[in-house]
């Protein structure tokens, strides 16, 4: 049962950008302002997300914590900390990017806080 599983995680995340031992992970926390998680997942999936893959990010995964109204975690991967680092300025300043932030905005912030953790795949991950 373990092998298929293996097989669909890099199925998704293709063999192509899978360097062992190089890549850098990050994970993210959003804590959103009361009753803005709806309108951030909206975000990622209609525009953030399409951004991210244009400037050479890979996405991992997105999760909402067990409970939480207000948390969105997820995890994305680079080649290394400097594309990471390139990848994030393109991010930024990217007009599709700048667009979409500020009409999500509209109503109010959707995010108070972000936290930023990197991760480094361990030589038996089925993740590298």
């Amino acid at each position: 049962m373990g092998m298929p599983a293996l097989s669909l995680a890099d199925h998704h995340l293709g063999h192509a950008d899978k360097s062992p031992g190089n890549r850098v992970f990050e994970m993210r926390t959003y804590y959103t302002h009361p009753g803005k998680l709806s309108a951030l997942n909206k975000r990622f999936r209609e525009h953030t997300n399409a951004i991210f893959v244009k400037h050479g990010m890979t996405l991992v995964g997105y999760w909402i914590p067990e409970g939480s109204e207000d948390t969105l975690v997820y995890i994305l991967a680079y080649p290394s900390k400097e594309a990471r680092e390139a990848a994030w300025k393109a991010f930024g300043q990217d007009p599709d990017w700048k667009k979409a932030f500020a009409e999500s905005r509209q109503d109010g912030p959707l995010v108070k806080k972000v936290d930023s953790q990197f991760l480094s795949a361990t030589d038996y991950s089925p993740i590298q």
